[in-house]
């Protein structure tokens, strides 16, 4: 392919980033990242959806060298912000929530990858801030080894005596997501949250929630009993640590199904390998990436799934009580105040 770039490009050139309603030129684009040889990542860890086959593709293809620092959905926002021309990020990766939020901040610049006609509307911002690439559903991931009584509901997992780990919800998104797929069960929604900050204020009162983020390492070191994950994670951890001794399920009661979207530093030092890297994400060999990170791509319905992909994934039955968010925008603003709520209705129970 590259014996087609008929084009020159010193190392110093850098596509217009206002160009946000049309994708810049493959060969163009591809040149200019080149040039950069670089791409760095915060929140793109390797265990986390595979994205390590999509950094190992963008430099055995492209030659880009690649580094990550994992951290929070806020985290990756308050770092674009405070380094700002001293950036040393060029991409994040964040919950739904938080595109919005990171526009808002004046930390994104636009992209619009080839493929952005077959991203669905409700995924992605119309000036190319942000899109969707891949959806996930708050499940249960369980050690069988120390929870006898497996919960396959919320209000099982109320009336359990094992300890419950949902992480940070001020600043995760999967911990945030948590607590609205736990409002959704308790009859809440994204306007009204206080049935979710209810329920963990119980399990909270009652000495059985856990702060920590339920990772490979907490898991596999038996820190968590009852995990509340994204489903991609919690068949990730399994399938990495022991398949028996694992269980992942979707509660029976009502989950939420949202996505993660990649962010571009307005301020990044290398814009073109980020633009790169989102177009390589929404491509059909990025989609399947994710795939095999047990995410479920959002151009599923455009691309076909290799048989041993399928098969990592939970049967589709799991999922007939999980709902996408139906108000994005009364989310956004609920997201907002979640930290506060949560330290009002929740934490303050675990002080006592």
């Amino acid at each position: 392919m590259k014996q087609l770039f008929a084009s020159v490009f010193t190392s110093a050139i850098v596509l217009s980033s206002s160009s946000a309603f049309a994708a810049e030129p493959q060969a163009d684009l591809i040149k200019a990242a080149q040039a950069e040889g670089t791409v760095n990542s915060v929140g793109m860890p390797d265990s986390w959806a595979n994205w390590k086959d999509t950094w190992a593709a963008l430099s055995s293809q492209y030659g880009l060298k690649h580094s990550d620092t994992d951290m929070s959905s806020a985290q990756e926002i308050a770092k674009f912000a405070a380094e700002k021309d001293n950036a040393s990020a060029d991409i994040g990766d964040v919950g739904a929530a938080f595109g919005p939020i990171a526009v808002q901040k004046g930390v994104t610049q636009p992209y619009k990858p080839t493929t952005w006609d077959e991203i669905p509307a409700w995924a992605k911002d119309k000036d190319g801030m942000w899109a969707l690439a891949y959806t996930g559903t708050i499940a249960f991931i369980i050690d069988k080894s120390q929870v006898q009584d497996k919960p396959h509901s919320w209000a099982e997992l109320l009336k359990g005596k094992y300890k419950v780990t949902i992480g940070d919800v001020g600043t995760a998104a999967q911990a945030s997501n948590g607590v609205l797929a736990a409002t959704y069960a308790m009859g809440g929604n994204e306007k009204n949250l206080k049935p979710g900050l209810e329920f963990f204020g119980k399990l909270a009162k009652e000495g059985r929630l856990g702060l920590t983020n339920p990772t490979i390492a907490s898991l596999e070191k038996g820190e968590v009993q009852v995990g509340v994950v994204w489903d991609f994670n919690g068949l990730n951890y399994r399938d990495q640590i022991d398949t028996s001794r694992f269980e992942v399920l979707i509660p029976s009661d009502g989950s939420i199904t949202s996505g993660y979207t990649t962010i571009i530093n307005k301020f990044a030092k290398h814009p073109n390998a980020a633009k790169l890297a989102r177009e390589y994400i929404f491509s059909d060999a990025g989609q399947i990436n994710l795939a095999r990170g047990y995410a479920r791509p959002i151009r599923a319905d455009k691309i076909t799934l290799p048989e041993d992909v399928k098969t990592k994934l939970l049967p589709a039955s799991e999922y007939k009580n999980a709902h996408p968010i139906t108000d994005t925008e009364a989310w956004d603003k609920s997201a907002k105040t979640l930290p506060r709520l949560w330290q009002e209705n929740v934490m303050i129970n675990m002080q006592q």
